[in-house]
């Protein structure tokens, strides 16, 4: 890995000191990030003998290691720290299965359509900030994965229940595939918004029309001043009892989507409402006193380990935001200016002296600590600089990644909805029995070792 002089010296000098936050320098800025990187990498297992490239520790799931991986290749492009280049570059190749289409083998069977979403977010960051591109002979580029995701996704959109949208599962046998909910439908918008903007392909746009219109239809996204975005509902009684718990990451990716599709369209008149109603509720429910933290759950310290990164993807779309559709920097500036300071007063706990905590109103750190922890305040401090370099890059804009807008179309065992998989009670009772006699496999092998 190749590390900057600016890194080496700080690291050698500052590695056991608290975290101290100049927000108005760029080289503070990077100098912290920098710090809350290492405490990311030490949760990473893709570097050591056993681990899996792209993972990190239990209990994180492959979902989170797709977001966290999001906001170091930020990093990469807003502070030119190349000390995590080719970290991301093996855990994003590694992850992205057989098929290129972020389907790998160690998810097979567990993965959501949210799951394979997050990790298309953070590949089209790679596109978009022109990340390493392939190497390997006969390897897709960045853009012809998300293609892939994309295609594969809106495949399985289920027009039989709730008049549409995506299910929260793509599998039958996992729980939860009778639910559709906001963070899935909400990644496909958001997807084809990217897509469409950087391809100037208007059929992805289309689809993302399609998707928050749905979106809107059923009520999981409440549009008024300050709009509502709630989880979802189950097929069960047509999507009707909607639960109506409300996170930052899914008010971060529809206002990230929206943005987006206000960018691609020119400044339209309806993205620009959408955006500001969206924006409304973020900056009502997730602000206090200018300070980001995730209402449904912080209050009671009751935030479990998902909830705790969900800030992270949060941050990171309100800085999307606020490039890409600039009537809005008025308002998100401070609101990223106050919470990357208080974040980093949270950075000066655990045994290295900048371990970051969950709570960001202390002015110091709470106790709390995690890779949710580090990956919250590693975003937010990022977007203190993201109006210091160019927006996302399109094709048009120098965009470098190469694309394919059929990938992903000939992969139909990830369609469920399309192939039909039946788990019949025989099955499960076979199951079951496999499972007994495995078991008692166990057993007798155990008490003849101890004899």
């Amino acid at each position: 890995m190749k590390i900057s002089p600016l890194y080496s010296l700080f690291l050698t000098v500052v590695s056991v000191l608290a975290i101290d936050l100049d927000t108005s320098s760029k080289s503070s800025i990077c100098t912290a990030t920098a710090l809350i990187q290492q405490g990311i990498s030490d949760y990473y297992e893709g570097d050591v003998y056993g681990g899996t490239v792209g993972m990190f520790v239990s209990p994180y799931y492959w979902w989170e290691a797709g977001l966290v991986f999001g906001g170091m290749i930020e990093n990469w492009y807003l502070c030119q720290n190349t000390s995590y280049e080719d970290m991301l570059y093996d855990a994003l190749m590694a992850q992205t299965g057989s098929d290129y289409d972020y389907m790998p083998s160690n998810q097979t069977m567990v993965e959501g359509n949210d799951d394979q979403g997050v990790w298309a977010l953070t590949v089209m960051t790679a596109v978009e900030r022109n990340f390493t591109n392939p190497k390997e002979d006969g390897t897709p580029g960045w853009l012809a994965m998300v293609q892939a995701v994309f295609n594969q996704m809106y495949s399985r959109w289920d027009s039989d229940h709730c008049n549409g949208g995506l299910r929260w599962q793509i599998f039958t046998w996992n729980s939860g595939y009778n639910y559709k909910n906001t963070i899935s439908n909400g990644c496909l918008f958001q997807l084809a918004a990217r897509l469409g903007r950087y391809t100037g392909n208007t059929t992805y746009l289309e689809v993302a029309e399609k998707v928050f219109d749905w979106l809107v239809d059923i009520d999981f996204v409440v549009m008024k001043e300050e709009a509502n975005v709630f989880d979802g509902a189950t097929i069960d009684d047509n999507c009707t009892s909607i639960v109506k718990y409300e996170w930052s990451y899914n008010h971060g990716v529809v206002l990230g989507g929206c943005a987006y599709m206000y960018n691609a369209t020119n400044g339209s008149d309806v993205w620009q409402t959408r955006t500001e109603q969206i924006l409304g509720g973020a900056t009502s429910f997730f602000f206090e006193d200018d300070i980001m933290y995730e209402s449904t759950c912080q209050a009671s310290n009751k935030c479990n380990t998902d909830q705790r990164v969900f800030k992270a993807i949060f941050s990171r779309m309100l800085g999307y935001t606020s490039v890409l559709a600039p009537f809005t920097t008025d308002t998100i500036t401070p609101l990223i200016d106050t919470s990357a300071a208080a974040a980093a007063k949270s950075c000066s706990g655990g045994t290295d002296g900048h371990t970051c905590g969950l709570n960001w109103f202390t002015g110091d750190w709470d106790g709390q600590y995690g890779l949710g922890e580090q990956a919250c305040a590693l975003e937010i401090i990022n977007q203190l600089l993201v109006h210091d370099l160019p927006a996302p890059l399109t094709e048009s804009t120098g965009g470098s990644s190469s694309g394919d807008a059929s990938a992903g179309l000939n992969v139909s065992t990830t369609n469920v909805l399309q192939k039909n998989i039946n788990i019949t009670a025989g099955d499960k009772a076979g199951a079951g029995i496999i499972t007994t006699i495995v078991l008692g496999v166990l057993v007798l092998g155990t008490v003849w070792m101890v004899l």
